[in-house]
């Protein structure tokens, strides 16, 4: 099978880290460049020309969608999988529109993810079962983007992520230990969280985002 080379865009570096080690492992895939925000990520796909980019959703400097807007294309590659945290509907869909051609979570088997990249690199699309549904929806207007992305708007990226997690029952601590930051780091999120969207307890947080098919 021929060589996919891959460059990996995530902000944490321990993540990177593992998904290196996970991807070293099969011989058809060179791990060809690293990044960690918009800007570099934009470096390293000029500098290493890749079939493939591991492309997070959330990241500093703009996000996902920003690095494939602003990086260097060459006979429509590269070709880009998002590999997020989030599952949520909008970030999806918002990341197709954008241009990537698949969308896995970060639960997602080490084999499972080379697979993954051997099949978008040859043009397929790829998704995690549950999100190909929201792609379907969205094209068949079930879906209203616009409407929760209005309330969206008022979150950062970093508070949005905090939203999902807590809505889904996390606690502080568990919140903390999947996105690398401190419980107070948590709280602060999640008071800002509450506070924009004008809620006041984590029940209603989960009724919200039920509501809008952010879960």
């Amino acid at each position: 099978m021929s060589e996919v080379k891959v460059v990996i865009v995530d902000d944490h570096a321990m993540f990177r880290t593992g998904v290196r080690a996970e991807l070293s492992r099969s011989p058809v895939i060179r791990i060809v460049g690293e990044a960690e925000d918009v800007d570099t990520a934009v470096k390293a796909i000029g500098e290493g020309q890749p079939d493939v980019v591991l492309l997070d959703v959330h990241l500093p400097g703009g996000g996902g969608v920003e690095v494939m807007r602003k990086a260097p294309a060459v006979d429509g590659s590269p070709r880009y999988l998002a590999l997020s945290v989030s599952d949520a509907a909008e970030d999806v869909i918002g990341t197709i529109r954008g241009g990537a051609r698949g969308y896995v979570t970060k639960t997602i088997t080490g084999s499972e993810l080379v697979a993954a990249i051997q099949r978008v690199s040859g043009g397929d699309a790829v998704f995690s079962p549950r999100l190909a549904g929201f792609v379907l929806d969205a094209f068949a207007g079930t879906i209203a983007i616009a409407d929760i992305d209005e309330d969206l708007d008022r979150l950062t990226e970093r508070e949005r992520e905090v939203m999902r997690l807590i809505a889904r029952g996390y606690s502080y601590k568990e919140v903390a230990g999947e996105l690398f930051i401190s419980i107070k780091t948590v709280e602060t999120h999640m008071s800002n969280v509450l506070r924009k969207l004008q809620l006041s307890s984590r029940h209603e947080l989960t009724r919200w985002a039920n509501d809008r098919r952010l879960l």
